[in-house]
C-alpha cells in the first residue's frame, strides 16, 4: 500500500480541482498546471531553485490558462519565468514540455530531454509518407476501413507533432542536472516513450517519477513511437531502476504525491504482466489473426466498443506492445506487427 504525503493534492484530485501551489522542500515547489480537456486535469510541474539558477521540469500543456497559472506558481515560491535556466521534461508528450517553448522565447533557457526520446520530428522527414505508413500499418492491424479514418493520424495532427523543437540538452543515465546549487541525477527509464527519464534528488530525499509510475493509474505503455522495439519489455527492466528508492517521496507529473514506491512498482509490475497474460490467453484460443481481434476480446475499463479516436489507437498499440513482449518470451505469436513509416529512421 502506498502513503498519500500529497494530502491537499489527494483531496482536489478527488474533488477535480485543481490543487495548490506547494513547498515540498526547501527551494523545491510543486506548480500545478491545467491540463484542458483531458481526464488528468493538470500536470505538476516541479520547480527546483539552485544558486543563482533555476530548472523547471514538466512545464505542462500549452495554453493561455496553463502560462498565467504556472506564472501565478513561479511567483509564489519567489520566481519569475525569466529566472528559469533550464526547462526539463521527462519525456516529450505535449502535456509536459508543450510550455517549454513560452519559457524558452525569452533566449535565457535550455530544455532539455533523455538521451533516448526520439521526437516525432525524426520518425518522418516527410508528411505524406508518414500519414501513409502510419494507415498502413492500422490496416495491417486489422483495423476495419470503417474505422480508419478515427485512429490514424491526419497532416494536421502529423504537422503538430512536428512543432516540438528539438532540445538543446540530452540527459544520459547517470548525468546530474546542468544547475549550480543541485545534486540532481537522470534515472533512464524506458517504457511509457522510449527516452523517458526519473529525476533522483538524493540531497532531499525525493524521487520525480514523470509518467513512469503514478499513484493510481498505470501508465500508456504501447507500440507507437519510433526506436521503440519492446516498450514492454523496457517498462518492467525500467521498474527495477526504482527497486532501491523505497525511502524516496514520490513526485509524479499527475495526481498526488506519496510513499510506498516499493508497493506501487510491484502492483504495476503485477499489473502489466497480468495484461501480457490475459493477451497470451487470448492468442491460446486460436481465433485471432490480427491485432484488432485480440484487443477485442481483452479487459477494457468501458468495453471495447466505447474505444473511439485516439483512445481506440492507444489501445490497439498497447495490444501490439503485449503481443511484442509474447513474442520476446518466446511465445508463439502468429500475427503480423508490421510497423508504418512513422518507424523509418
Amino acid at each position: 500500500m502506498i502513503s498519500v504525503t500529497g494530502n491537499d493534492q489527494f483531496t482536489a484530485w478527488q474533488n477535480k480541482v485543481m490543487p495548490p501551489v506547494e513547498e515540498v522542500r526547501p527551494g523545491v515547489w510543486s506548480i500545478p498546471v491545467p491540463f484542458p480537456g483531458n481526464p488528468m486535469r493538470y500536470t505538476l510541474a516541479y520547480l527546483l531553485l539552485g544558486d543563482g539558477e533555476a530548472a523547471l521540469v514538466d512545464p505542462g500543456w500549452d495554453s493561455a490558462e496553463g502560462w498565467e497559472a504556472l506564472k501565478a506558481g513561479l511567483a509564489a515560491s519567489g520566481a519569475t519565468a525569466s529566472d528559469i535556466t533550464g526547462v526539463v521534461a521527462t519525456h516529450y508528450h505535449p502535456d509536459h514540455l508543450g510550455m517549454a517553448a513560452r519559457l524558452r522565447a525569452g533566449g535565457s533557457s535550455w530544455m532539455a530531454l533523455g538521451e533516448r526520446e526520439r521526437l516525432p520530428a525524426e520518425w518522418s522527414a516527410d508528411m505524406g509518407t508518414f500519414v501513409a505508413g502510419d494507415r498502413t500499418q492500422f490496416t495491417a492491424w486489422g483495423v476495419p476501413e470503417a474505422v480508419l479514418g478515427e485512429v490514424t493520424f491526419r497532416a494536421g495532427q502529423w504537422e503538430g507533432l512536428r512543432s516540438i523543437a528539438e532540445p538543446e540538452l540530452r540527459l544520459a543515465d547517470g548525468a546530474v542536472l546542468p544547475v549550480a546549487g543541485l545534486a540532481v541525477r537522470v534515472l533512464a527509464t524506458p517504457g511509457h516513450t522510449p527516452g523517458h527519464i526519473c529525476l533522483l534528488d538524493t540531497k532531499n530525499s525525493l524521487l520525480l517519477t514523470g509518467d513512469h509510475v503514478l499513484p493510481r493509474i498505470t501508465p500508456h505503455v504501447s507500440l507507437e513511437a519510433h526506436g521503440h522495439d519492446n516498450p514492454v519489455g523496457d517498462y518492467l527492466r525500467s521498474l527495477d531502476v526504482l527497486a532501491d528508492g523505497n525511502a524516496m517521496e514520490v513526485l509524479p507529473a499527475h495526481e498526488y504525491r506519496f510513499r510506498g514506491l516499493a508497493a506501487r512498482v510491484a502492483e504495476l509490475r503485477r499489473h502489466t504482466l497480468g495484461r501480457s497474460g490475459e493477451v497470451a490467453a487470448v492468442l491460446v484460443a486460436g481465433n485471432a489473426r490480427t491485432v484488432w481481434d485480440v484487443a477485442k476480446e481483452l479487459t477494457w475499463s468501458r468495453g471495447f466498443d466505447s474505444l473511439r479516436h485516439f483512445t481506440l489507437r492507444l489501445a490497439l498499440a498497447e495490444t501490439a506492445s503485449h503481443l511484442v513482449y509474447l513474442r520476446g518470451q518466446g511465445a508463439t505469436v502468429d500475427i503480423d506487427i508490421p510497423r508504418g513509416a512513422s518507424r523509418v529512421p
